[in-house]
């Protein structure tokens, strides 16, 4: 059986091992004391501001490291406006966010991640202190080549981590699909043409469309979640933003009209255990996505031209969702992805003025 989903030579503290599948992918390279030291942050809720909130609060691995809700949570006070995209094989992206405005590397994203006013709201500064008063942080960084904890190496941790998340033993890669979903694979490349947005191993063109998903009201009507979009819109510089009713997507890193509304495709690996869908989690379920597809879309007047009524019949739906459901593999919660440890506690340091190192 062929245990991932890319082939890629992965180099974890110098030894490789070379995955089975074929893929034009360049190798990954993750340092595994770092990745190791990744792992325990991603769930620290001390990476925040008021220690409320983790990165594995938004991206849980029993789901396939989304949340399972159609628009995510957020700092206290605020709530998101948008839904929370798996980070299976994130380390094969060039471009994030669902509107794709951070595109130069995992380490700004975790950079974006933690700061972010209506995300975790930390200042990094912060963040390093705390973890210079954990005796685990400190083993940890020395393991990994660092003589402290850093901002920058936190960092670099963090991408190490994500890098190893990666897609196992999905049907598509080890041979063992059903005739339904071989039927609904030639729907996808043939009548669907599906295949001319969600092409490649990751099924992702990662380039951004209009498709005319439709506005997720909750965005609007909830002010936590109106004001946190107002904080996005107006630092990225969008025109009329308390007015605003509407996502923008892609819009904000153009400003070209032409663009707005578009959105990048999203992966369509670990289907099974993302839902709901789109990046406002307006479709609740496979069912509903494929209908809204095999009506054309949505309306919208940049809407992409190729989307048109696909005419399918109930069969051959059904066939489609069994080759989509084909594209996910093993559960994301093991040993491998989770920090299972409770350490995240430590004594307070008396007389602390008078402290040396």
């Amino acid at each position: 059986m062929r245990p991932t989903l890319l082939a890629i030579c992965l180099v974890i503290g110098g030894a490789s091992a070379t995955a089975q599948d074929v893929t034009p992918d360049p190798a990954i390279e993750v340092n595994a004391a770092r990745a190791e030291l990744g792992k325990r942050m991603f769930y620290d809720t001390r990476l925040s501001g008021d220690t409320s909130l983790a990165c594995a609060s938004c991206h849980n691995p029993e789901n396939a490291f989304t949340d399972g809700q159609a628009l995510s949570d957020a700092y206290s006070g605020a709530g998101h406006f948008r839904n929370a995209p798996t980070l299976a094989n994130v380390g094969f992206r060039a471009a994030w966010m669902h509107d794709g405005r951070l595109g130069t590397n995992l380490n700004d994203v975790a950079r974006e991640m933690i700061t972010e006013t209506y995300l975790m709201n930390m200042d990094m500064r912060i963040m390093q202190e705390r973890m210079k008063q954990d005796p685990v942080y400190i083993e940890m960084f020395a393991a990994a080549g660092m003589s402290e904890p850093s901002n920058g190496g936190a960092r670099n941790a963090l991408m190490d981590f994500m890098k190893t998340i990666q897609s196992r033993n999905a049907p598509i890669d080890t041979g063992q699909m059903s005739a339904s979903a071989l039927r609904g694979q030639g729907i996808f490349e043939g009548k669907g043409n599906c295949v001319a947005c969600h092409a490649g191993t990751r099924f992702t063109d990662d380039k951004p469309h209009n498709t005319g998903v439709p506005n997720n009201p909750d965005i609007w009507s909830d002010p936590e979640r109106h004001s946190a979009f107002v904080t996005y819109a107006k630092f990225m510089g969008v025109e009329n933003y308390m007015n605003l009713r509407e996502d923008l997507g892609a819009y904000v890193r153009t400003h070209w009209p032409d663009t707005k509304r578009t959105f990048l495709t999203p992966t369509l690996r670990e289907l099974v255990w993302t839902a709901p869908y789109m990046h406002n989690g307006v479709f609740a379920s496979l069912n509903e996505v494929v209908d809204f597809y095999d009506a054309g879309g949505g309306s919208d007047a940049l809407k992409d031209p190729r989307l048109r009524p696909l005419g399918l019949v109930p069969s051959e739906k059904a066939d489609l969702i069994a080759f989509l459901e084909s594209l996910s593999g093993d559960s994301f919660d093991t040993d491998a992805y989770v920090w299972r440890e409770a350490d995240f506690d430590y004594a307070l340091i008396d007389n602390w003025l008078n402290t040396q190192n």
